[in-house]
């Protein structure tokens, strides 16, 4: 099967990327199941349901998250009523939402394992990733052996090294978070599909999505700056990961990113 992977897709110009170039995405590249990070969608910061209820009606199947996913209080009542949103799996037992789902696709006579985890160098200190993925493979891998991970994490290491963790036991370890797209994209010795990081869809004429000029006040004043959404260069980005269904192995992993070309106002989406 093949899984479209959209990368951290950040505020509007991100959304209107999702909307304007997804169909032809998933036709181009006969797309099976679209999974998008949405954690930066509302303004760069944070998540809202009739958000995410716009990327589900642009034709994402399940939406992951990180550390940004608390950073709008009107979500928090809301998670446990959202069978689409995923938050990272290693935060506590506690804390509403799921971090993992099992989905069944007729079509494709298969289930499908989502793993969302988030990492903890440089990150806030949580549960450990590590040690939740093992638990959960524990719980699901009776079910299905197509297992997809979004591991949301700051340092290159920790993802790498959760690449080679889980290798052989997911399909693909996608990293999220950085907003930079690596070029490291491989089939792991056995048989699991990884990259460091997928990018951002959204404004790269920008630091990491934020309107540059605010950033640059930033470290040279050391002070503290309101940041805002940038609004050009904008590119939808993110992975193709085919994988075997009877092996549950990835297959090859491609690397994604579009720009998205410039619209009238009067054919951007109505926000």
């Amino acid at each position: 099967m093949r899984i479209l992977f959209i990368a951290d897709i950040y505020g509007i110009p991100g959304r209107r990327a999702t909307h304007k170039l997804l169909p032809s995405i998933t036709e181009r590249f006969d797309v099976d199941f679209v999974i998008a990070n949405g954690e930066n969608i509302a303004g760069g910061f944070g998540i809202t349901k009739p958000l995410a209820r716009k990327l589900i009606s642009y034709g994402v199947n399940i939406i992951t998250s990180g550390n940004h996913f608390w950073d709008r209080q009107e979500i928090h009542d809301e998670l446990d009523n959202i069978e689409y949103l995923l938050r990272p799996a290693n935060f506590p037992e506690t804390v509403p939402g799921k971090g993992y789902t099992v989905i069944e696709l007729p079509e494709k006579c298969i289930q499908l394992g989502i793993i969302n985890l988030q990492g903890r160098v440089f990150m806030p200190p949580i549960d450990c990733p590590f040690q939740k993925a093992n638990s959960i493979l524990h719980k699901i891998e009776n079910k299905t052996n197509v297992i997809f991970v979004d591991f949301h994490a700051e340092a290159t290491s920790e993802k790498k090294a959760m690449g080679c963790f889980l290798d052989g036991r997911v399909s693909a370890v996608v990293g999220t978070h950085t907003h930079i797209q690596t070029a490291d994209e491989c089939i792991l010795p056995n048989g699991t599909a990884y990259i460091t990081d997928a990018g951002m869809t959204g404004p790269h004429d920008s630091v990491i999505g934020v309107k540059k000029e605010a950033v640059i006040e930033h470290f040279l004043k050391g002070v503290s700056v309101r940041f805002s959404t940038a609004q050009t260069g904008v590119r939808f980005e993110g992975v193709i990961v085919d994988i075997d269904t009877r092996s549950g192995e990835g297959h090859s992993i491609q690397r994604i990113s579009t720009p998205l070309e410039t619209q009238s106002k009067s054919q951007k989406e109505q926000e």
